[in-house]
């Protein structure tokens, strides 16, 4: 999906191929379809944070006498930059795979072309 396999190459990470490899599906399917993957890394991002707040209570716990709930804020916004990256190319391939449907017989199936605006990609 993406040109350079590293979610850390901060320069290129973001770079999509205009189309599969493999079988040929359009990767942006139109204009500005990757506007709503804010809502999906959004989603990923409240449940990471859920998670990490489920298992510092679990595991060390929370308390009004120290500052365990702040320490666990600032921990949890350390990771969630770290994985910045990684959630961001996961929503988007979280959100294509909503619009566009497996199909099983690829390899002789040629996908549909997306309705276009702009001119093709090359």
């Amino acid at each position: 999906m993406f040109k350079v396999r590293s979610s850390y190459n901060l320069k290129q990470f973001m770079k999509m191929n205009d189309k599969c490899p493999a079988c040929g599906q359009y990767m942006e399917i139109e204009v500005g379809f990757y506007y709503g993957t804010s809502y999906v890394s959004y989603a990923l991002t409240v449940a990471l944070s859920v998670a990490t707040c489920i298992a510092w209570w679990v595991l060390i716990g929370f308390s009004l006498e120290d500052s365990r709930f702040f320490i666990w804020m600032g921990t949890n916004m350390v990771l969630l930059v770290l994985l910045q990256p990684y959630l961001m190319r996961l929503s988007r391939a979280i959100w294509l795979s909503f619009f566009v449907r497996y199909n099983e017989n690829w390899r002789n199936e040629k996908p549909e072309s997306p309705e276009r605006r702009g001119s093709e990609p090359t």
